[in-house]
């Protein structure tokens, strides 16, 4: 009973989705023309590939925002902690700041994945432009790559200002914790406290961003399946 529950649990469109991360996770050790080729077999054209990669980054960097507030909380716990649960109290915030960094660098591959077959897409499409007998329909499939263009240009460049965001935030916590790491007294902690200001204000517009990246994201990936 349990086991039908959850499969009639998993929608369609989550399925397809999970169907081909499995798909494409076992393809990714080939080269690129081999599983480009092996996915069109299967019914997945670059444009789906550039939709579901754009959909992975969006949900990397949902994921790095909350990972980022909760780091920020357990970073703000220290200030109030008493000198003898520092030690447990390093431990905590160390952890948060790799759990920042790990973060950090999901988005930055999913971003890079979204580019890898953006580029490839694009280049593509300008190739199979010379195919066309129609002049027409030559025109206006240009027309499309240069408005699709545009679009992804804006979305990889609210991706980018989001990464770019993270690092100061990522320098911020590891600063604070090699500091911590050799003076783990009430001297430290009052200097981190000073420090949280800052860090707050750069986690804050790190938020902001991301927040704008996932908005372009959603409206991208909107407008490929309205054109679909």
């Amino acid at each position: 009973m349990s086991n039908a529950a959850t499969v009639s649990s998993i929608t369609l469109p989550g399925a397809r989705r999970l169907w081909l991360l499995l798909l494409s996770a076992a393809l990714l050790g080939g080269c690129s023309s081999m599983y480009y080729k092996t996915m069109e077999k299967f019914g997945y054209e670059k444009r789906d590939i550039l939709v579901d990669r754009v959909e992975d980054a969006r949900d990397s960097q949902n994921d790095a925002q909350e990972t980022f507030r909760s780091s920020l909380e357990r970073f703000q716990s220290v200030v109030d902690t008493p000198d003898t649960e520092l030690k447990d109290q390093y431990a905590e915030i160390s952890d948060a700041y790799e759990d920042s960094k790990s973060s950090a660098e999901k988005v930055r591959e999913r971003i890079h994945e979204v580019e890898d077959v953006a580029d490839d897409l694009f280049d593509e499409w300008e190739d199979e432009l010379d195919q066309y007998e129609s002049t027409s329909l030559r025109r206006s499939s240009k027309q499309q790559l240069d408005e699709t263009r545009v679009q992804y240009s804006q979305l990889i460049s609210r991706m980018h200002e989001a990464e770019d965001r993270m690092d100061p935030v990522l320098q911020a916590f590891q600063d604070q914790v090699l500091y911590l790491k050799h003076n783990l007294n009430a001297q430290a902690i009052g200097s981190l406290e000073n420090e949280l200001v800052g860090i707050r204000q750069d986690v804050d517009k790190l938020i902001r961003n991301m927040e704008q990246s996932i908005a372009e994201s959603e409206a991208f990936i909107r407008r490929f399946r309205e054109g679909s």
